[in-house]
């Protein structure tokens, strides 16, 4: 029988609590939701801002939890399986701790940026599959209790542990790194995200540099170097004793891109990776994945695995659900084809999302529309940011826009009318105004904060040409 990934021992050891339980229980792993635990699992009953999870022990414990770790407060007090701390998210990350520390022989990277950090990390998870066991966040597991949930759950004997870190505020990251301890920072760009918390992007460039804080003694910092703030970037590395390799366009990069062919569905890749020129195809498209796989080859280099079944590995990448999911359905009078980007936007997503809906080709669609939704978090600036997306709309061909929500209504005044397809207050205003305006020969791209609704817009659109696609 392979060892457990916890012994109900080693939580005790871990978290300074107590427990009645057999330390010689097996624990399979964590979970903090009760409705997605496995039987086997550990419950950890942390208290949100709207919910507390120790209303969930009872429906834990009988899904099968191995045992759940509570707060001292907590009642009944006759049951063997928990756990009982002084605080549990105090628990989680000393859980987290301890994950980390016993995972010696581990390379370990750590991924942050405005933009791109999810299919960064799942870059990453693709690359290095080929040369170890790698263990990655889940979905984007990135926050102060992502985070040390997918330490707690890494097993001790991984070759190659890779993590995303998110922040809104100054010091989240700080707190974050310092769990992970990466060998490997990698910084993807910096961009006007989250300004409702900010008094500039220099600010926001600070708070992504946090992530060197908890580098490794002689570890490494790969960093845009076409980005404005690579320079800002690179001395918070330094200071912290790191090594940089940067990465981008720039003819310094080390990290270097030498040729892109770009469509609709991939993009063929010729890079200088630290000296060594490699060949490459991503299964998915836009130029934003282009510069941030050159980030990933460069972190495949330092981790010591094979940089050439890496490259390879690229070629079956697909984009997730929401983060430019891709379907195209034929239907009785010909193909309409869905970009689902309905996860997140910010203005550099936005941007990048919208250049590549500009790469369907004209003979295959007839027109690019985007339906796009407000991006949150942009403070005063907001109405002027999402304004300035009328340019990137012009330069990607973009043919109708159809917007909703307060914010965006600013880029569909800014819009010539003859691009304007529709407006509403809410995603939900909006779905039947879209329903009648497209149809086959449409490339329809779907973006939004995820606050703004979107995924819905998606489902609607799936659908209803679905239905038409099966009576035809």
């Amino acid at each position: 029988m392979a060892d457990p990934l916890w012994t109900l021992g080693e939580i005790l050891v871990a978290t300074g609590g107590r427990s009645e339980g057999n330390p010689a229980s097996r624990v399979s792993g964590f979970s903090i939701d009760s409705r997605s635990l496995k039987s086997g699992e550990g419950f950890i009953a942390i208290r949100g801002l709207n919910r507390d999870g120790h209303e969930f022990i009872p429906a834990a414990l009988d899904a099968g939890a191995a045992c759940a770790v509570v707060e001292e407060t907590y009642h009944p007090s006759d049951e063997q399986r928990l756990v009982r701390v002084t605080d549990t998210f105090d628990a989680l990350n000393d859980l987290g701790r301890a994950g980390r520390d016993r995972a010696e022989a581990a390379v370990v990277i750590a991924v942050t940026g405005s933009v791109g950090k999810t299919g960064t990390k799942e870059a990453l998870r693709r690359a290095l599959e080929p040369s170890g066991t790698v263990h990655a966040s889940s979905k984007s597991y990135n926050n102060h209790w992502g985070v040390p949930l997918t330490l707690a759950n890494m097993r001790r004997d991984i070759a190659y542990g890779v993590f995303e870190v998110g922040m809104n505020h100054a010091g989240e990251i700080d707190a974050l790194t310092k769990l992970v301890r990466p060998h490997i920072a990698i910084v993807t760009t910096v961009a006007p995200v989250h300004l409702g918390f900010f008094d500039s992007v220099e600010e926001i460039a600070d708070a992504k540099a946090e992530i060197f804080h908890g580098l490794e003694p002689g570890g490494a910092a790969i960093i845009n170097r076409d980005n404005s703030h690579y320079e800002r970037l690179a001395a918070r590395a330094r200071k912290n004793g790191a090594e940089i390799v940067s990465f981008g366009e720039d003819e310094g990069a080390n990290a270097r891109l030498i040729s892109a062919d770009l469509t609709p569905e991939s993009s063929q890749v010729r890079a200088d990776i630290m000296g060594e020129t490699v060949d490459y195809r991503l299964g998915a498209p836009g130029r934003h994945l282009v510069q941030n796989s050159l980030a990933v080859l460069a972190a495949v280099k330092l981790a010591g695995a094979d940089l050439a079944k890496a490259a390879e590995a690229f070629g079956v990448m697909q984009p997730q659900a929401g983060r430019g999911e891709r379907r195209v359905i034929q239907t009785k009078s010909g193909p309409v084809a869905i970009v689902d980007e309905s996860y997140n936007a910010n203005p550099a997503s936005m941007r990048a999302a919208l250049a590549t809906l500009g790469l369907a080709p004209r003979d295959a669609y007839k027109r690019r529309v985007a339906v796009l939704g407000d991006m949150l978090e942009l403070g005063a600036e907001g109405p002027k940011l999402h304004a300035g997306l009328a340019e990137a709309v012009d330069e990607a061909g973009v043919d109708v826009v159809f917007a909703c929500g307060e914010l965006m209504d600013s880029l569909f005044q800014a819009l010539p009318a003859g691009r304007q397809g529709g407006y509403a207050k809410s995603s939900e205003e909006l779905s039947p105004k879209l329903l009648e305006a497209v149809g086959p020969g449409d490339v329809i791209m779907v973006k939004g904060s995820l606050g703004s609704r979107m995924a819905p817009l998606v489902e609607a659109l799936t659908r209803h040409f679905e239905a038409e696609s099966v009576s035809a």
